[in-house]
């Protein structure tokens, strides 16, 4: 992991202290030097997804950092919304933008200390370096029954990280299973990744 954070550093990391070391490092800067640089479009893709599937607060945000995708949901009416992430700085830069009801520091692979939420996103925390399918039995206990579901998942990491089997395990908990590909990025971002695609991923908890 190089000492500037940047893109190729995140999809690097290996270990919960090294995802931590670069979150801090990159927090002030986030969303300048690679939501706005790189042209991410996760963030309103999966706002968009949201909304169009009719989801309602409370909504628990996963992966949170700065709180793009938060800023996205309170503008489309929908809250209260929660965020939470395994950076007690990125939380912070989130904080300041006064768009969070409550803010969780937490593992997603761990059992999560809130529940009762219509609404469960996450928007670049199920790709590569950072969680696997593990992160997701959490997030179901965090739902309540008919809670909607939208989760970015890097196409490369579904493949190889057994996202697939996993749905096929869960497949009588769930129910209107919809994949949405899209590109995580537009003509702005670095040659490398410019075209690095992902999947929407949305269902219901029955």
């Amino acid at each position: 992991m190089s000492d500037e954070p940047e893109l190729n550093s995140a999809y690097a990391l290996g270990s919960l202290e090294e995802t931590k070391a670069l979150y801090a490092a990159w927090a002030e800067s986030y969303d300048h030097d690679f939501c706005d640089a790189q042209g991410y479009q996760t963030p309103r893709e999966l706002v968009r997804v949201f909304a169009e599937r009719g989801g309602t607060g409370p909504v628990l945000d996963v992966g949170a950092g700065t709180g793009v995708v938060g800023q996205g949901l309170v503008a489309t009416g929908v809250g209260p919304v929660d965020a939470l992430d395994l950076s007690a700085e990125m939380l912070e830069v989130a904080r300041r933008k006064g768009i969070y009801r409550d803010l969780i520091e937490a593992d997603v692979t761990q059992p999560l200390p809130v529940s009762g939420y219509r609404g469960i996103v996450s928007a670049g925390t199920f790709t590569l370096g950072h969680v696997g399918p593990e992160g997701l039995p959490p997030l179901l206990a965090a739902g309540d029954a008919g809670c909607l579901y939208v989760i970015s998942v890097n196409a490369k990491h579904y493949a190889a990280a057994g996202f697939e089997a996993l749905f096929a395990e869960i497949e009588t908990e769930i129910e209107g299973y919809q994949t949405k590909e899209f590109r995580f990025y537009d003509d702005r971002a670095d040659e490398g990744h410019r075209y690095d695609t992902g999947l929407m991923i949305s269902f219901i908890k029955r």
